[in-house]
């Protein structure tokens, strides 16, 4: 049995779960989120906790075992308070705005850089160089701040680029001229 799946999960004051078959809804102030669950698990609704249990001994149910109770965890947070990641745009002339569901940025290239913002994800933009990614889905908001991230990566000798916030970038000396 895995150590994470066989976890309660405290359910807070306020927020509504509906259990339909393999589906788990979660209903909070946030929004609604619904999760599948594979057939050999099974989730029970006890008191004020949920319980997730594997029906299965074989190698892989146990293993997502601990995978789903996780991701019905983030879940419940997302519907409760949500996510956010925050982005730092460094370099000279380097900057971005939203334009309705579109991310501008120009990142010295010839063309400015525009990305479409999917649903379900806000994204703000502070002194034209500070982002944050908003939403209740912690895998989608993760995956847009994934996406913007890798329009231009930190490289190493200036540190240019578009990081995450508190995000370390290893620097490298440069080319040092010989006589």
């Amino acid at each position: 049995m895995s150590r994470i799946g066989k976890m309660p999960i405290k359910l807070p004051a306020g927020l509504q779960v509906t259990i339909d078959k393999n589906v788990v809804t979660f209903e909070g102030k946030k929004g609604k989120l619904s999760h599948p669950l594979p057939d050999f698990l099974k989730v029970h609704k006890r008191d004020n906790t949920l319980v997730v249990e594997n029906t299965s001994e074989s190698r892989e149910a146990k293993a997502m075992h601990g995978l789903h109770r996780s991701l019905l965890y983030n879940a419940l947070v997302g519907v409760q308070e949500g996510f956010q990641k925050k982005l730092e745009i460094n370099g000279i002339g380097f900057k971005a705005a939203v334009e309705g569901r579109k991310l501008v940025m120009q990142l010295g290239f010839s063309h400015p850089v525009v990305y479409e913002i999917p649903e379900g994800v806000t994204v703000k933009v502070q002194d034209n160089t500070k982002l944050t990614v908003e939403g209740i889905d912690k895998c989608l908001v993760g995956a847009v701040a994934a996406d913007i991230r890798g329009f231009y990566p930190p490289e190493p000798y200036k540190g240019k680029g578009i990081r995450y916030a508190g995000e370390q970038i290893r620097r490298k000396a440069g080319k040092t001229a010989q006589k």
